[in-house]
């Protein structure tokens, strides 16, 4: 059975009213693990894009440049991401899900945080609710917050912002006009 026809029949136990939990104890162990990983790395993807408010094309971009689907089984993961970008609710449940099935593999963890600096930037503004989102996704994940931070201005330098550009965004409060 492939690993989208299992995150099919996910997603239909969920609509039948499955918990999310009791969907992820199903899927806990190999080859399920799989499963429950590509579910929770897309809607928590989807969720990232959705965190300044809206869900931009350059994000998608980015999403796909982070998270490699095979042509054969975008359409599942298009029906993954459009559910989960409806809001951010839940996104820490999928957090703590993944941190849960890669918690002996902390490299796991940070090269995941990287790839949501990387959709949280794709639209050229890093928003302050994305770096809330993405400060408590650290957090769960265990990832210190000089170690975050470190990634997160690595990132931003990569893509040819400036330090002062970066510390401007993140430490001034928005003003109305």
């Amino acid at each position: 059975m492939s690993l989208w026809t299992r995150i099919a029949q996910a997603i239909a136990a969920l609509r039948h009213g499955e918990s999310l939990a009791e969907v992820f104890a199903r899927l806990r162990t190999p080859p399920e693990r799989s499963v429950g990983f590509a579910i929770a790395v897309i809607a928590i993807g989807a969720k990232m894009a959705k965190a300044d408010g809206h869900v931009t094309k350059d994000e998608v971009t980015a999403f796909r440049e982070v998270f490699h689907i095979a042509p054969e089984d975008e359409a599942g993961a298009a029906h993954v991401f459009n559910l989960a970008r409806t809001d951010v609710a839940g996104f820490d449940v999928y957090a703590r899900r993944i941190a849960a099935m890669f918690r002996d593999d902390p490299k796991t963890l940070s090269d995941l945080v990287e790839g949501l600096f990387h959709i949280a930037l794709a639209d050229g503004d890093y928003h302050p609710d994305e770096d809330e989102f993405l400060t408590r996704v650290a957090e769960i994940f265990g990832i210190p917050d000089p170690a975050f931070k470190g990634g997160a201005i690595g990132i931003a330098l990569s893509r040819g912002r400036t330090e002062a550009q970066i510390a401007l965004d993140c430490a001034l409060p928005d003003i109305d006009p």
